[in-house]
């Protein structure tokens, strides 16, 4: 009895391990989106007001965990039932990620006229400013949405082969991951200058190390929240360049002499250029609407 029950600890044990095994993979597959997500989400949640900041982002994090709730269950019963169609999902889900990547290299190489932040006009009323915060949040959720498809789906990808109840498991701690790790970042990141603000206050003079490291969160949060961008557009490119090559037969032995990194960026780029080409081909092709006088 008692060998019997020391063998089931053992093999709990051993499923542990290859369930922290497994999650750890997939963690690593889903950085990159992991990483543009979190840009994503730290340039929605910031703009506005100090004092609603922080609802905004437990507004959008709510939004996000509904994401989760709702995108979870269609993806484990897709696993089960049609599994080719989670690859068919992935390498789709990678042109997506290589055009938006592309796309905001296209964006910051042609010059284009950016509207004013609504936070910054002196004349709107409370209610103008309330609607634009509502609509921030519903784009921001819905931005949230497809990088939950994607994040899940790349995840389920990792462990497509395996039981169930394991999928079940790795891919839920990854959701996790996304939503409270992901936001509990960006709530820190939008609310780096307020801190550096209040050290600075609380220093005693300007030559103590309160005030030059508040000085130093005030001034170097509009350059994380770029390098943020930077980073999560590369990653974007690079995890879409990685499906391709993984996924797609007919590119397994092209390029295979140059480095990994490179190879995944090249195909990443290539990727995303084709759908950005299609895209303003289309768009170039539709009836453009008359402005009003």
């Amino acid at each position: 009895m008692a060998s019997g029950f020391f063998a089931l600890l053992d093999d709990i044990a051993a499923l542990m391990d290859d369930v922290a095994s497994m999650t750890k993979v997939a963690t690593k597959k889903t950085a990159g989106i992991l990483g543009d997500d979190l840009a994503v989400n730290a340039e929605k949640a910031s703009g506005f007001r100090a004092s609603r900041e922080l609802p905004v982002l437990w507004a959008i994090s709510k939004g996000s965990l509904l994401n989760k709730i709702i995108i979870l269950p269609l993806a484990f019963l897709m696993s089960a039932f049609v599994p080719w169609m989670v690859i068919v999902i992935l390498v789709l889900g990678a042109f997506y990620l290589a055009y938006e990547g592309v796309e905001k290299i296209y964006e910051f190489l042609v010059p284009h006229s950016k509207p004013a932040p609504i936070v910054a006009k002196k004349d709107l009323t409370e209610e103008e400013l309330l609607s634009h915060e509502k609509a921030k949040i519903k784009s921001a959720i819905f931005t949230d949405f497809i990088l939950s498809v994607e994040i899940v789906i790349i995840a389920l990808g990792t462990v497509v082969n395996e039981s169930l109840g394991f999928q079940i498991v790795v891919v839920s701690f990854i959701a996790l991951i996304a939503t409270v790790g992901v936001y509990g970042i960006v709530g820190f990141i939008v609310r780096m200058d307020d801190m550096g603000y209040k050290l600075v206050k609380l220093s005693d003079d300007e030559k103590g190390f309160r005030y030059y490291f508040g000085l130093g969160l005030i001034n170097a949060l509009p350059w994380v929240i770029k390098g943020l961008g930077i980073i999560g557009t590369m990653a974007l490119l690079l995890v879409a360049g990685g499906i391709f090559t993984h996924y797609l037969d007919i590119l397994h032995n092209v390029l295979k002499g140059i480095p990994a990194i490179l190879r995944d960026l090249i195909f990443g780029l290539i990727g995303g250029l084709l759908c950005l080409l299609l895209v303003k081909g289309v768009k170039a092709l539709l009836p453009k609407k008359k402005k009003k006088l």
